[in-house]
């Protein structure tokens, strides 16, 4: 049967505007004129009927049927340049496959990966950053980062480390608007992250503000183009320890409601299929990672019961 896709250049002006929030940033990177996207965009609009983007004069959001078609997109985008980086990537070498959510990888991972070079340095790293849980059995990836719970049995959980959610804001922010108690979010720009959106309605609703709607302003893909926005003085972000402790001891965001934290329901989880546990690259990152989470005080961690 005949598949009746959108057109290819609109998908892709809309994948770029939707992750860079800007038709003229999206424009850039395409290397073509902002009008080109807004078309392409509008274009698109008309083949599906729908209004993909909030135009506003200095912001551009998506709707809701635009982050369930950008959810969908990025990820099959992704899946394309990975598989063709595969297929024309030079052979030699161990490769490691993981896959991990981009925030954690950027602010994280990434700043430590030397350290793991140096140990291993006859591995090779291939990391893939999505906000959706891996399928092992139709998917090229050793193993994992996750945070939730573990629920596969043919799946082999690693206890890394637990979070809290807490607000935070620039310094610029709360001078304009202040931000005394949890009540005081009310009328504040919170901006979500729509693939964790049940985050900000956990922390609202033990702030006792289960009136409020996260889903009322801007939205993301990512925490951090969620916390970059709220850096920059245009909202409220939702944060945990392992994403902004640089830029809290820096003074760029602040935690208006500290000591108010909320533990986060679920735990942080490497995890691999059982049957991959023995692998020695698997085995060789599993123990690197352990002692880099042992060695950043900033991670809390917990008791025995929540090893697998």
């Amino acid at each position: 049967m005949r598949r009746h896709l959108p057109p290819l250049n609109a998908l892709k002006s809309f994948e770029t505007a939707a992750r860079l929030g800007s038709f003229r940033a999206a424009g850039d990177e395409m290397c073509v004129s902002h009008s080109a996207i807004s078309y392409h965009v509008k274009q698109l609009e008309q083949h599906l009927g729908l209004t993909l983007f909030h135009r506003e004069p200095r912001a551009l959001s998506l709707t809701p049927a635009g982050r369930t078609l950008y959810a969908s997109v990025r990820e099959a985008f992704n899946r394309i340049a990975d598989t063709a980086e595969r297929l024309v990537a030079p052979r030699g070498g161990d490769v490691l496959t993981l896959q991990l959510y981009s925030t954690l990888t950027i602010r994280w991972l990434i700043p430590r990966l030397p350290d793991f070079e140096a140990q291993h340095p006859e591995l090779r790293l291939r990391l893939l950053t999505s906000q959706w849980d891996v399928d092992f059995g139709r998917e090229d990836v050793d193993a994992c980062v996750l945070i939730g719970h573990p629920h596969y049995a043919d799946l082999d959980y690693t206890y890394l480390f637990s979070s809290d959610l807490f607000p935070v804001a620039s310094p610029a922010f709360l001078a304009r608007s202040p931000l005394q108690q949890p009540a005081d979010l009310k009328g504040a720009p919170l901006l979500q992250v729509h693939p964790s959106r049940a985050d900000w309605q956990y922390w609202l609703d033990r702030a006792g503000l289960s009136d409020l709607d996260p889903d009322a302003g801007l939205s993301f893909d990512s925490y951090d183009h969620a916390l970059a926005t709220a850096r920059q003085g245009l909202g409220v972000a939702l944060a945990m320890e392992v994403y902004v402790a640089d830029e809290l001891a820096r003074g760029e965001l602040v935690e208006p409601f500290a000591p108010l934290r909320v533990a986060h329901p679920g735990a942080w989880w490497l995890v691999c299929p059982r049957a991959q546990v023995a692998s020695p690259k698997v085995r060789a990152f599993r123990e690197w990672l352990l002692a880099a989470v042992a060695a950043d005080p900033r991670l809390t961690r917990l008791g025995s019961e929540h090893s697998s």
